[in-house]
C-alpha cells in the first residue's frame, strides 16, 4: 500500500483506541461495565450494532456464497422482510428481555427456570459462541495477509515465525485495549464511532465499483450467462442450486423467529435507556444497513464479473495463479506435493470464455473448474489428501476476494477499504470476546458463589476472563481447520446452542408454560442432534467415510440417504460423497430445531404443576420498581393497525414517523411492490432474463443508493446527538452495587431489595 493508504488506516484507528481508553472515566459499577449503565440511545445502539455485526468474516462469507449462487436468490429473500419488520416494530423478544432488567442471558434463565439450568445452558451457549467466533480473527487476519500480500512467514531475530499467528495475537491485543478500560461503554462508543465513519466509506466504495465496472456492460451479462436451473439473476430458474437455496432461506426465516432471543442478553440488548428506546434501535435497523448492504452486494457481483468476464481474462487468470500459489503454501504441508501442485496449476492456460459464443457456465463447469479439478487430482485419493483438498478448495474461494481487491483498487481507495476492514474486524472481535467473557463470569462462575463479588473484584474477573477468551481464540485460530463454507460452518456451530434454545427463550419470555425439565430436554435432544451432526461433518473425509467404506456400509447408507431425501428433491439432495458429509448444515439445523421444540413441550407437559409468575419476571404491575412499564393499547377499530405494527403510548410523533416510514418502505415498497406484485406478474407472464437485470439494477442499486444517501446523513446527525447525551447521562448516573446479575428465589438481588422496600411501604400505609 502507498503511504497515503497507511495514513488513512492508522490515524482513525489510533483515535478509536484513544476513545476506548477515555471511556474508563465513566465506569462506576458493574452495570456500567456490562450494560453501559442502561443509558444508550437508539442511534448509538443502532450504529454500534451494525459495525459489531458486520465483520470481515461477514463480507468474506457473503462473497463466498454469492460467487456460488449469484443474485437470483435475493428476490426470494424479500420473504424475510415482513418477518424482520414485524419483529422489529413490535420489539419481539427484545422489548420483553429489556423488561426483565437482566444483565445476562443466564440471569434471565435462572429467574425463569433454575440456577442449575443457568449454569448448563450458559456453558453450552458460551462453548458454541466461542468456537463459532474464534474463526473470526482467523478469517480476518487471513484476509489481510492476502489483501496486503504479506508472506506466510517473517524472520524475527533469526527465527521464521508464522505471520498468521503474529497478526492474530496483535488483533486480539487490540480487542483487550478496547475492552479493559470501560467494558460495554468502550464497545458502544467505539462501535458507534466506527459505524458513523463507515457510512461515507460505504458510499465511496459503492460508487467506485459501479462507475468502474458498470452494470449493463459487465455485471449483467455475466449474471445472465448461466445454464438453466442455475441462473444468477432469474429467481424462477434456480432449482438446481445446492447449499444456498430456497430451503436454506426457509430455515433462516424459521431460525430468525424461533431464535430471536437466543443470542440476546450479552450484547447491547440490555443497554437502552428504556425498553422503548431499545425497541426503536431495532426499528432503525431497517434503515441503518441500506448502504452497507448495497456495498456488500456490489463487492460480491464485482468479484463475479472480474473473475468471469472476458474483458478481464488476463487479469483474472493472474489473480487465480497468485491465489492458488498462496493457498497451496498454506494448505499443503509437504514441499514436494506443494511444488507438484504449483507446477500443475501454473500450466493451466488463460480462459477466454466468450459470453454468447461459448456454452453458459455452471457450478460444475466454470472458469475455476480447471483449478479445482487440478487440485483434487493432485492432492486427492487418500483420506489425508481429501482433507488437504478440502482446505485448498475452502481457502481458494474465501481468499479470492482480498487478492482480487488488491489487484483492482487504486491508491486512496485501497486505504479506505483497508480502514473499513480494520474497523469491522475490531468492532466484531472485541464484541465477541466481551460477550463470551461476560457470560462466563455472570452465568458460569457467579452462580457458584454464595456471596457476590465486590464491584472491583467483579470488574477484575471480567477483564481476566476476557484475557482467557482471547487466549482461547488464539489457540483455536492456530489449530482449528475450517473446511466448509463460512455460512455453513457458522450455522452448524451456532446450532449447538440454537438447536434447543428457541423454545426455551420464547416460552420463557411469552408464556407461563414451561419448566426446567422441559428446558433441559430441549438442550439434550435439540442441541444434542446438532453436536452429532457437527462431529460427523468434521470427521467425514478423514475418518467416518473410510470406516464406512472399509466395512461395506457406504453403498447401503448412500441408498438410504437418497431414498429419504427423494421427496424433497431438488431442494434437499442427500448423496454419498467421500469428501463432504451428505447432510448440509442448514438441514441439520432444521432437524435440531424441530427436535428441540418437541422435547421442550413434552418435557414441560409432564412436569408443569402451576403457571409461572410472568409479571414478576417482566416487572409489570406491582413489580414495576423502575417506573418503566406502560399500559398497552386497548384494542379498538381506530387503533387496530397501529397496534399491529407495534405503536404504543410511548411513541412520540417522531417515533410514529419512523415506524410508518419503515412500514411504507419495507412492507409496501419492498415486500408489496418489489416482491408480491412481481411474483404475481411472473406467475401470469414470465419475464425474460433481461428484465430481471433491469429489475435488480433499479431496486437493489438505484433506489437503495438514493435512500441510502439520505439515511447516511440522518444517522450521522442522530449518532452525534445520541453520543453527546450518552456521555452526559453516564456522568450523572448513580450506581446500585446490588445490580450485578445475582439472583435469589427467581428474583435479582437489586429487585429483591426494591420489592421488599415497596412491601414495607405498603404495610406502613
Amino acid at each position: 500500500m502507498h503511504i497515503l493508504d497507511w495514513l488513512i488506516v492508522v490515524v482513525p484507528t489510533v483515535f478509536v483506541l484513544w476513545l476506548a481508553v477515555y471511556s474508563k472515566r465513566y465506569v462506576r459499577g458493574v452495570a456500567d461495565f456490562l450494560a453501559a449503565g442502561r443509558t444508550a440511545g437508539r442511534y448509538v445502539l443502532s450504529a454500534g450494532d451494525m459495525t459489531s455485526g458486520l465483520g470481515v468474516i461477514a463480507l468474506v462469507a457473503l462473497v463466498e456464497a454469492k460467487y456460488q449462487v449469484g443474485y437470483a436468490l435475493s428476490f426470494w429473500e424479500y420473504l424475510t422482510v415482513p418477518v424482520g419488520i414485524i419483529m422489529g416494530l413490535t420489539g419481539f423478544c427484545v422489548y420483553r428481555f429489556r423488561e426483565t432488567r437482566s444483565l445476562s442471558i443466564g440471569q434471565f434463565l435462572e429467574m425463569r427456570y433454575s440456577r442449575s439450568f443457568r449454569i448448563v445452558a450458559a456453558a453450552l451457549r458460551t462453548i458454541s459462541e466461542m468456537l463459532t467466533n474464534a474463526i473470526g480473527p482467523a478469517v480476518a487476519v487471513n484476509f489481510f495477509i492476502y489483501f496486503l500480500g504479506l508472506p506466510h512467514r517473517v524472520m524475527i531475530l533469526g527465527m521464521a515465525l508464522p505471520t498468521f499467528a503474529l497478526l492474530v495475537g496483535f488483533a486480539l491485543i487490540l480487542c483487550l485495549v478496547v475492552i479493559w478500560p470501560g467494558g460495554r461503554i468502550s464497545l458502544l462508543i467505539t462501535d458507534a464511532f466506527q459505524g458513523l465513519m463507515s457510512y461515507p466509506i460505504f458510499v465511496i466504495i459503492a460508487g467506485y465499483i459501479y462507475l468502474h465496472f458498470g452494470w449493463d456492460q459487465t455485471i449483467a451479462p455475466v449474471l445472465i450467462h448461466r445454464v438453466p436451473g442455475e441462473s444468477f439473476i432469474n429467481p424462477f430458474d434456480i432449482e438446481k442450486l445446492r447449499d444456498f437455496n430456497i430451503f436454506a432461506l426457509f430455515v433462516t426465516i424459521m431460525g430468525s423467529i424461533l431464535n430471536r432471543a437466543s443470542w440476546i442478553g450479552n450484547d447491547t440488548s440490555n443497554c437502552g435507556r428504556t425498553p422503548h428506546e431499545q425497541k426503536m434501535a431495532g426499528i432503525l435497523a431497517t434503515w441503518r444497513t441500506l448502504y452497507a448492504g448495497l456495498m456488500l452486494l456490489l463487492v460480491a457481483v464485482m468479484i463475479i464479473a472480474l473473475m468471469t468476464h472476458s474483458r478481464f481474462a488476463d487479469q483474472s487468470h493472474d489473480i487465480r495463479q497468485q491465489l492458488s500459489r498462496k493457498v497451496s503454501e498454506e494448505a499443503v504441508a509437504d514441499p514436494g506435493m506443494r511444488s507438484r501442485l504449483d507446477a500443475n496449476l501454473a500450466a493451466l492456460p488463460v480462459s477466454q470464455h466468450q459470453i454468447g459464443a461459448d456454452a453458459p457456465l455452471s457450478r460444475e463447469n466454470n472458469i475455476d473448474t480447471p483449478f479445482i479439478n487440478t487440485a483434487q487430482e493432485t492432492l486427492g485419493g487418500t483420506p489425508e489428501g481429501n482433507l488437504q483438498f478440502q482446505k485448498f478448495r475452502t481457502l481458494y474461494h474465501q481468499m479470492m476476494l482480498p487478492v482480487a481487491l488488491r489487484e483492482t483498487l487504486p491508491i486512496g481507495l485501497m486505504g479506505l477499504f483497508c480502514l473499513l476492514m480494520v474497523m469491522l474486524m475490531l468492532s466484531t472481535d472485541d464484541s465477541r470476546v466481551f460477550n463470551a467473557s461476560s457470560t462466563i463470569v455472570q452465568d458460569v462462575i457467579m452462580p457458584f458463589r454464595k456471596t457476590p463479588f465486590s464491584p472491583q473484584q467483579h470488574l477484575l474477573a471480567i477483564r481476566l476472563c476476557s484475557l482467557f477468551v482471547c487466549v482461547f481464540f488464539f489457540v483455536v485460530s492456530l489449530f482449528f481447520v475450517q473446511i466448509d463454507y463460512i455460512q455453513m460452518f457458522t450455522t452448524i456451530m451456532t446450532s449447538v446452542w440454537l438447536g434447543g434454545a428457541g423454545p426455551i427463550m420464547l416460552f420463557g419470555l411469552y408464556s407461563r408454560f414451561g419448566t426446567t425439565t422441559g428446558a433441559f430436554c430441549s438442550l439434550i435432544f435439540g442441541s444434542g442432534l446438532s453436536i452429532v451432526g457437527l462431529v460427523l461433518q468434521r470427521n467425514w473425509a478423514e475418518t467416518v467415510y473410510p470406516w464406512l467404506q472399509t466395512n461395506g456400509l457406504d453403498v447401503a447408507l448412500g441408498r438410504m440417504l437418497e431414498t429419504t431425501s427423494q421427496p424433497f428433491n431438488p431442494f434437499i439432495v442427500w448423496t454419498m460423497d467421500p469428501v463432504k458429509f451428505p447432510i448440509n448444515s442448514y438441514e441439520l439445523y432444521f432437524l435440531s430445531m424441530l427436535t428441540g421444540i418437541a422435547a421442550f413441550v413434552i418435557g414441560s407437559l409432564l412436569t408443569q404443576r402451576k403457571p409461572f409468575n410472568l409479571d414478576r419476571l417482566l416487572h409489570r404491575g406491582e413489580y414495576d420498581v423502575a417506573g418503566e412499564y406502560k399500559e398497552p393499547f386497548k384494542w379498538s377499530v381506530r387503533n387496530a393497525f397501529q397496534k399491529l405494527i407495534g405503536i404504543t403510548p410511548e411513541y412520540t410523533l417522531g417515533d410514529k414517523v419512523i415506524a410508518w416510514s419503515v412500514v411504507g418502505y419495507a412492507i409496501f415498497y419492498k415486500f408489496g411492490l418489489c416482491f408480491l406484485a412481481v411474483l404475481i406478474w411472473n406467475a401470469i407472464t414470465p419475464w425474460p432474463v433481461e428484465w430481471w437485470s433491469t429489475y435488480f439494477f433499479i431496486t437493489s442499486l438505484l433506489v437503495t443508493g438514493i435512500v441510502g444517501i439520505v439515511t447516511t446523513f440522518w444517522f450521522l446527525i442522530g449518532g452525534i446527538v445520541d453520543m453527546r447525551r450518552l456521555f452526559r447521562d453516564l456522568a450523572l448516573r448513580v450506581d446500585n452495587p446490588l445490580d450485578n446479575g445475582m439472583v435469589e428465589g427467581h428474583v435479582s438481588l437489586a429487585d429483591k431489595a426494591l420489592f421488599e422496600q415497596r412491601t414495607h411501604e405498603k404495610q406502613d400505609d
